[in-house]
């Protein structure tokens, strides 16, 4: 039970969702927010490698509800699905990614820390590796972002669906619309 009351059925608005229900006028921004880092194009980075980005940061922050939904957002999106999203977020180090992609995810586990743990260094291993400064500018914002979205979901104790269905069947949704479109009203 979330430690407000957001005045909804949470089973059927988990996580973000029924925080988003409860102040709309906050779910606006925040959303607009997530549908540009993730999802617009033109980008250099498709959208599953930045929800990729995105789950792998809640995966960091413990975040469970995000981490299940972005790695379902994620693996909806890459051509080898959940099978390189959990080898990402079991050992980045050894899973099959670009050295580019690698790279910006050691810079997101950077800002995860603090961003001031993003340093030169990193920077220069990522644009070595072939990153924009497009890219590396949006992996910060993406995981500074989810250290946000991370605490919003978790601080308020938001509840989170065991079912990994339900994180696909949230994934074939986001995919195919977006960020910010009506929730169903249950």
């Amino acid at each position: 039970m979330a430690h407000i009351e957001l005045g909804l059925d949470e089973r059927l608005f988990p996580g973000i969702t029924g925080p988003m229900r409860f102040r709309p006028e906050t779910a606006e921004p925040l959303n607009a927010l997530a549908e540009v880092l993730l999802r617009s194009l033109p980008h250099p980075l498709t959208p599953g490698e930045r929800e990729l980005i995105a789950a792998y940061v809640s995966r960091l922050n413990d975040c469970t509800f995000c981490c299940s939904s972005h790695s379902a957002f994620a693996a909806a999106q890459l051509d080898t699905g959940a099978v390189l999203v959990d080898q990402v977020l079991t050992d980045v180090a050894s899973a099959p990614v670009s050295n580019k992609l690698r790279a910006l995810l050691r810079i997101a586990a950077a800002v995860q820390r603090s961003g001031r743990e993003v340093t030169g260094e990193l920077v220069a291993v990522a644009r070595e590796a072939g990153a924009t400064d497009l890219e590396i500018h949006d992996t910060v914002l993406i995981a500074a972002a989810f250290c946000m979205f991370n605490r919003y979901v978790d601080g308020l104790g938001t509840y989170a669906p065991d079912d990994p269905q339900s994180y696909r069947s949230q994934a074939e949704r986001v995919v195919r619309h977006g960020y910010g479109v009506a929730l169903p009203t249950g």
